[in-house]
This record gives C-alpha cells, structure tokens and sequence, in this order.
C-alpha cells in the first residue's frame, strides 16, 4: 500500500474517533441531570457611598447575572451599618438610597433578602418612628415580613430572623417554622437562609451563631427528609458544613473586608482572614442534591 493512502487510511480512522468521542460526551452530557434551579447567595453586601463601593458592587451584580441565576437571595447587612447609637437619620438613609440605586442593576429578577443585624435603626427618637427597627427594613428589602417562606419549581425556600435577643428565632417564629415544615408533603426539599450560621467551621473562629442551634438541628431532624441545605452569612467567611446530611454554607460576603483593603493583602485584595470577596452560585436539583461554589469577584 502506497504511503498517501495509509496516511488517508490512518485520518479517516483518527477523525471517526474523534466524531465518536464527542458524541460519546455529548450523549453523556444529556445523561447528567439538569439544575431545576441556578441561584445566587449575595451576603453582607454593607453598602455605603465610601470605598466607590456602589460603582464596585454593580460591577459584582454584573458578574452574578452572568451566571444565568434564575433568581437572587440576599442574607443580610445589606447596608453597611444603621445600629449604632451615633447613626443619623441622614446616614441611614444614604445608605438604603445607595442600596436602591445599586438594586436597579437586578431590574428583571427577583431579589429575596433577610434582615441583617446591622439594617435596622435602632437610634430612632422613639418606637413610633416609621424608620425604627425592622420593618422599615422590610419596607426597604420589599419582602414581605421579617420571615416568610415560598415555593420554586418544587423547591421550598424559608427566610429567617434571628435578630433577637441571644441570636435565636423568637418564639412566635419558631412556631412558624414548625407548622411551615410539617405542612409539606414528605421529601419536598427545603433550603433555609439566615443572616446568622447555624452550624460551621466560622463560629469556631469568630463566633457569630445561632444560640439556638440545637433546637433548630432537632427540628431538622424531625424533616430530614425535607432540609437540605441552611444559607448563611455574617461572619464574612466561606465553609460548608455536612450535618445530618444537611449542608451548612456560611458564603462569605460581598464586601469581603468591608470594601477596605483586607487583613490578607499577601493573599489578595479584599480579604478578611483567609476569604475573598466573594458570592455563591447554588445549583437545585429534582432530587433534593445541591451544589454550592463560592466565586471570588476581585472587584
């Protein structure tokens, strides 16, 4: 046989593995079940009109929904800071000004956030003041209570407040809480979303937890046929803890170091301990399965 033809011979040979090699993959890829759900966690996003952290944070929304998110959670301290006694009623509401100018990067998706201990404005003249305490913040988030849960494409989702005494779900919430669970049909997967981790590898290094932790594991329990996976943030540091076969994501922060230059400079800019800043892409699945990834955004 004469060379060319081999050579002929040997490129056919090479290019219908080829073929066949992708379409090998490619039949593996539709194998792979596909996310009923793409969401976003942006956490601790403390936003002020200092540090050019507007103009920085619609650069970081820009680069969330380029994820094709089917829709946003927000875990709190949207603003970067309303509870202290010396807050003006002139810097809250700058602040919360900024927050909905920088909302408008996410016109077209839905946005469901939880109060953070540092939204609320504690220093109001009195209890009467329609801008003191939580539900102005309910006002400014646009949710409909302090908690509340609802349903997507066969998820369940159950926003929580523990601004309360001892970091913990008050009495009449956590009464709530049970009946919202034991009211779903058996398997129906559930993820939570606190400001305050639950459980975690960050409460050993800087507190910041549900005092209350015991009680809700408990409650898991009793549905763990139901919870998955429990969304957290405040403490400004990534982990994710496997409990009970439920994962606890506490997703670092948006604003990493507060939008100053960070404790880490060796390690990058924005760092506080050993996270950058950063949000999380959460994948949903028929079948109760999550996966959770952290993205650094440099900004």
């Amino acid at each position: 046989m004469k060379r060319r033809s081999v050579l002929k011979q040997v490129g056919l040979l090479a290019a219908t593995a080829l073929t066949g090699g992708a379409a090998e993959a490619n039949e593996q890829d539709a194998k792979q079940p596909k996310p009923v759900l793409t969401v976003a966690h942006i956490t601790d996003v403390h936003i002020r009109p200092d540090e050019e952290a507007p103009v920085r944070f619609k650069k970081c929304l820009k680069l969330v929904k380029q994820q094709k998110i089917d829709f946003i959670l927000n875990g709190g301290d949207s603003i970067h800071a309303a509870d202290y006694n010396d807050i003006t009623r002139a810097r809250v509401n700058e602040q919360w000004n900024v927050w909905l100018d920088c909302m408008k990067e996410l016109t077209g998706y839905e946005v469901y956030s939880c109060i953070g201990n540092h939204d609320p404005w504690w220093a109001a003249p009195d209890k009467t003041d329609a801008m003191y305490g939580k539900e102005y913040v309910v006002k400014q988030l646009n949710i409909p209570h302090r908690y509340y849960s609802f349903s997507k494409k066969g998820w369940h989702f159950i926003i929580l407040d523990g601004n309360n005494p001892g970091i913990k779900l008050d009495d009449e919430q956590y009464q709530w809480l049970e009946r919202d669970l034991a009211a779903l049909p058996s398997g129906t997967p559930v993820l939570l979303m606190s400001h305050f981790p639950v459980f975690g590898a960050t409460p050993v290094l800087v507190g910041g937890n549900h005092s209350d932790n015991k009680k809700l594991k408990d409650l898991f329990y009793q549905h763990r046929d139901k919870v998955r996976v429990v969304l957290s943030g405040h403490n400004h540091l990534y982990d994710k803890v496997l409990y009970n076969n439920v994962w606890y994501c506490c997703n670092g922060a948006m604003s990493g170091f507060w939008w100053g230059k960070g404790d880490k400079e060796s390690a990058g800019p924005g760092y506080y301990l050993e996270t950058p800043p950063g949000y999380a892409i959460l994948k949903l699945y028929a079948d109760g399965s999550v996966t959770n990834e952290y993205y650094p955004h440099g900004q």
